[in-house]
């Protein structure tokens, strides 16, 4: 088996992949790519002249090059790739959804622990520096205790014909309100619309209930006149604003609750702060957390388990769209 040293190797070159691609080659842990298209591969080695290239998975993995592997392939052949790659004893970043059903994301995550490597998801927006600022704020209890968590990801933006808006857009909200409250949902429920094709939802709007009374809902269009990703935690002390698709991108804690101590309940308002977070690149701060697992050692954000929740609550918010009723 490869050292720790020894670099990475990409499987899929779309518009995502080529992003990691770039990021690796700027840490030099890119050490090999793999790509069927021809045309993609010809300018792929005009650009990494010094890269490994491969047309399929198995060959990479017999080269015995790299120590790792990362998976930005359509999110069907997901699980076909990174059941090859962990069987052969590797760590792999799988793209999200890890996969489209809750059988195979178990199976990943069962025989990666078998096999003692690593299966990290890729939740990339848990590695963005305000969510990671949002989370030490929540942990440190300065919002008080956890009450309401809601997301608005919304955009007149590209409309797939595959997966509904939901699968598309709602697993980065949902790793998030994994990460912020570390428990699963009790109950889902889930509405929606379908309006440009028959049977795949444009627009949804899914509540997830928790233990200890903590709610919360995520919201997500693809057919919306303008684009907002805006992110609100609501604390007993406190609640937090952060607006990633405005400028400068605030984040913003609001000293505002209610004292329910009298009569009747009394707004108590505080002030209203601008938090700083670091600038850089989520992606990259995402490679840079994988590869320093390549040791083996585990993950605590955005491991097997936060795979495996995630894909078993896009399914059952799937079931309760569908059937439209909860689901528990």
């Amino acid at each position: 088996m490869p050292d720790n040293n020894t670099p990475i190797c990409v499987v899929g070159c779309g518009n995502w992949g080529r992003n990691h691609i770039r990021i690796l080659h700027e840490f030099g842990k890119l050490g090999g790519i793999v790509e069927s298209n021809e045309e993609t591969l010809k300018n792929l080695k005009i650009t990494y002249p010094s890269i490994s290239f491969f047309d399929t998975v198995l060959t990479a993995i017999k080269s015995n090059k790299f120590t790792g592997f990362v998976v930005t392939t359509p999110a069907e052949t997901h699980y076909g790739i990174a059941i090859q790659i962990i069987n052969s004893g590797y760590h792999v970043l799988v793209e999200k959804p890890v996969t489209l059903n809750i059988e195979d994301a178990y199976n990943l995550k069962e025989v990666a622990e078998a096999q003692h490597v690593n299966l990290m998801a890729g939740h990339v927006l848990l590695f963005h520096p305000a969510i990671q600022k949002i989370k030490e704020m929540v942990d440190a209890g300065i919002i008080g205790d956890l009450q309401y968590i809601y997301s608005n990801r919304l955009n007149l933006g590209s409309v797939r014909t595959k997966e509904n808006v939901f699968w598309s857009l709602a697993p980065h909200d949902i790793s998030i309100f994994q990460h912020l409250t570390e428990t699963t949902p009790l109950k889902i429920t889930s509405t929606g619309g379908a309006f440009l094709q028959d049977g795949i939802h444009d627009t949804t709007l899914t509540v997830l209930e928790y233990e200890g009374n903590i709610k919360g809902h995520i919201y997500v269009s693809w057919l919306h006149p303008f684009k907002e990703h805006r992110l609100i935690v609501i604390g007993s002390k406190g609640m937090i604003s952060f607006e990633d698709s405005a400028e400068k991108k605030p984040l913003t804690l609001y000293s505002k609750s209610y004292d329910i101590s009298g009569e009747f309940p009394a707004k108590q308002d505080g002030l209203v702060e601008l938090i700083p977070y670091g600038g850089e690149m989520p992606l990259k701060v995402e490679l840079k957390y994988f590869i320093q697992h390549l040791d083996g050692s585990p993950l605590k954000i955005a491991n097997g388990q936060n795979a495996v929740d995630v894909v078993d609550i896009l399914i059952k918010a799937s079931k309760a769209l569908t059937k439209g009723m909860p689901v528990e």
